[in-house]
């Protein structure tokens, strides 16, 4: 690949589809707050933007084999320390978003489709089972990844296969067999990445399935702030208990740490006042961590996936 000049800060440039074949953009120093839910994190070194799938082939395989690669979907269940990242950022967000009902009448859905797009989708075609993934604030590569759930259902509950695209750009064919997966998890070949994923869905009744996804989102509305930046809920559920009452349980409802608060109407969940740095919301993950660990004689497992760099003066 080509290297390009250094730009200002967030200046998208072509990848000089001419000269090197990719069609995609290529930004510098890029700001991630502009790309996580809880609207911070430091820039991205470098950000690249896949036009389309076979772009994100090209250019994965014109990266220098030590560069560092990051994935970035709808940036939620994320915290990108103050620092940024160094490397390459691959953003999927309103990229590999294609999505369609197969010949065998199941959907195929691109890792950059935001899980509520699924759940109308299937809902449109007259199929059920996936009303769920309304109710999961990121993309479906995000939610393969970690096996996302809401409302009782789990992501992997409804794959049929999977592809996945490696760091030399060779893609290939997964099933549930070749992963272990659990409660928020899924293990199995490192170094690969969720493409796509084809859902397994039975025929319903497509008037039936949007009430359903209707009254999950108002359910949602009413027990998480949803008008506020969050990532979601920051804590697994241990066994047999819930993070958000042991949480609240020890008197942390509005809990705050510079801009960052635990949320008054759901325990697990850390808000973004506003002014909250990504410092201001480790420092309370690590708080509320350590205050149920000493009063409740439990040790919360967080769900957020912590990235970057700190500050340099941190």
């Amino acid at each position: 690949m080509q290297t390009l000049g250094r730009a200002q800060t967030g200046k998208i440039e072509p990848c000089l589809a001419n000269t090197t074949g990719l069609q995609g953009k290529l930004l510098y120093n890029e700001l991630l707050s502009a790309h996580t839910s809880w609207r911070v994190g430091g820039p991205a070194e470098q950000m690249y933007l896949p036009a389309d799938r076979d772009d994100l082939v090209r250019f994965l395989r014109s990266l220098s084999v030590d560069k560092g690669v990051f994935w970035l979907g709808l940036g939620s269940n994320l915290l990108v320390r103050d620092g940024g990242i160094r490397g390459m950022v691959i953003c999927t967000k309103n990229r590999l978003k294609a999505m369609y009902r197969t010949k065998e009448g199941q959907v195929y859905a691109e890792a950059g489709v935001p899980c509520a797009h699924v759940a109308r989708f299937c809902a449109d075609q007259g199929l059920q089972g996936a009303e769920f993934l309304a109710g999961i604030p990121g993309t479906l590569g995000g939610a393969l990844a970690m096996n996302a759930g809401a409302f009782g259902g789990e992501t992997w509950t409804i794959v049929g296969k999977a592809l996945t695209i490696d760091r030399l750009g060779e893609i290939r064919e997964r099933f549930s067999c070749d992963y272990q997966i659990g409660y928020r998890t899924v293990n199995g070949h490192d170094g690969e990445w969720f493409l796509a994923a084809e859902l397994m869905l039975v025929p319903g009744n497509t008037g039936r399935s949007r009430e359903h996804i209707r009254s999950l989102l108002a359910k949602r509305a009413t027990t998480q702030p949803v008008n506020q930046p969050s990532c979601g809920s920051v804590f697994r559920n241990p066994p047999g208990d819930f993070a958000a009452r042991l949480i609240e349980a020890c008197g942390l409802k509005g809990y705050r740490i510079g801009g960052a608060c635990v949320s008054e109407k759901h325990a697990n969940f850390i808000v973004n006042l506003g002014e909250a740095s990504a410092e201001d919301i480790e420092r309370l993950i690590d708080q509320v961590r350590g205050q149920v660990k000493e009063q409740q004689g439990v040790c919360l497992e967080s769900e957020v996936r912590i990235v970057g760099e700190p500050l340099a003066n941190n």
